[in-house]
């Protein structure tokens, strides 16, 4: 991937962060967070990176908590221990996007937007194989 496109999309992942941090995040910067964390378990999956299940486990239920009290409150926020748990993912995929080959990006980001589309995982498990 070339890289001021590399710089262009992880700038776009630090300011959702920095967004949600400071809590004045909205649902496009927590959806890009989800995003990059469903990207960062697939591409870690893939040899690129690591990420544990556990660490995704809890992220999401980090995200999904925020998720709920945005649409309750139109507060967009990570508390101090989301925020660390998301820095790390977030540094983990400016990685991946820096080491990667586009073709694993490429893949990880289909594999989402079929998962996106209403496929689950196992779906779309099952046609990569």
């Amino acid at each position: 991937m070339p890289h001021a496109e590399v710089d262009r999309v992880c700038l776009q992942v630090h300011v959702a962060l920095d967004a949600m941090r400071r809590g004045m995040g909205n649902f496009n910067a927590a959806q890009t967070l989800c995003q990059v964390m469903i990207l960062t378990g697939l591409l870690a999956e893939a040899g690129y990176g690591d990420a544990t299940f556990e660490q995704m486990r809890d992220a999401e239920s980090i995200l999904s908590a925020a998720f709920d009290r945005g649409r309750d409150s139109d507060v967009w926020a990570l508390d101090e221990e989301g925020f660390r748990q998301f820095a790390t993912i977030v540094a983990t995929y400016d990685y991946q996007m820096q080491r990667a080959p586009l073709a694993a990006i490429a893949d990880a980001s289909d594999r989402l937007e079929r998962f996106r589309a209403g496929e689950s995982f196992e779906q779309v498990a099952r046609k990569r194989a």
